[in-house]
């Protein structure tokens, strides 16, 4: 028999099985790589699981009541930040513009800001932060309470019941809160522009409807219907798998379920911008 080389290498330090500490870092790093593919995955599934949904029998009343407070609950805030951001953009951009003798096309660049990029981006944070912590909260109650076990007791499915109508109503109300969010804006550019820097009010709106394409407004709209898919099923989803959560209970998981969805749509929203915008450009 050979006799085995004591001084040969060995990936395991003792013998208790255990891997150097050398290997902690990447190990980490691959245990949190494969639970984002597999929470990724599972999310894919989600998604084409409630879409298929959609168009079973009473489905409308549901999906309006979602319409309502996804949407129209959420005019308020989405009239208030795209006035301001409106009116922020056109002081920033009249000074900048100022320096090269182009202040006649602060119209242009207020309206193509908002339309191809800050109308979208920010009326899905907004709503991220009202109505989509909203949803995580709400369904995340139900499941920690057990409602969802009860309907499935009476063969409701649950996701019929409490996913599709609000991804309905995300995917209607994102574009409709985005064109709100753009004329409002546009509103207050005119408003810093022309009411307080004194910038001329037919140039103004002449460089609004000469620069603006139809192609601009699609690609908004386009990356709004992107946007309402990705934060309504997140949102959707983290509160549906509350109970699972190994860090946290009850309430507690509620909270950490509502924060996560919160964060992780925020970051996929920019995330999802560079790459439909990389599409479209």
């Amino acid at each position: 028999m050979m006799a085995t080389n004591k001084t040969e290498p060995s990936l395991r330090d003792d013998h208790s099985g255990r891997s150097p500490a050398a290997f902690t870092p990447f190990r980490l790093i691959g245990r949190r790589a494969i639970r984002w593919v597999n929470n990724m995955g599972a999310g894919i599934i989600f998604l084409l699981l409630a879409l298929g949904m959609i168009f079973r029998p009473k489905q409308l009343p549901k999906i309006f009541q979602q319409v309502y407070e996804i949407g129209a609950s959420s005019s308020p805030i989405i009239l208030l930040v795209g006035l301001f951001t409106g009116m922020v953009l056109s002081l920033q951009s009249y000074h900048a513009l100022v320096k090269f003798g182009a202040q006649g096309s602060l119209g242009t660049l207020v309206a193509l800001s908002l339309i191809r990029e800050l109308g979208p981006v920010l009326t899905a944070i907004m709503v991220t932060a009202r109505a989509g912590s909203a949803m995580t909260a709400e369904i995340g109650s139900q499941r920690i309470s057990e409602q969802v076990d009860a309907l499935k007791t009476m063969r409701i499915d649950p996701l019929k019941f409490l996913v599709s109508p609000r991804i309905t109503a995300s995917v209607i109300s994102f574009p409709l809160l985005t064109a709100v969010f753009d004329l409002i804006g546009i509103l207050g550019g005119y408003i810093t522009g022309v009411l307080i820097l004194g910038l001329n009010s037919g140039t103004y709106f002449y460089r609004v409807q000469s620069s603006v394409e139809l192609k601009d407004v699609t690609d908004g709209f386009i990356k709004a219907v992107v946007f309402a898919v990705i934060v309504s099923t997140i949102c959707c989803f983290q509160g549906f798998f509350a109970h699972l959560r190994s860090d946290s209970h009850g309430a507690k998981a509620i909270g950490f379920s509502t924060t996560s969805a919160v964060v992780l749509s925020c970051v996929l929203i920019l995330v999802a911008d560079y790459v439909v915008t990389s599409i479209l450009i």
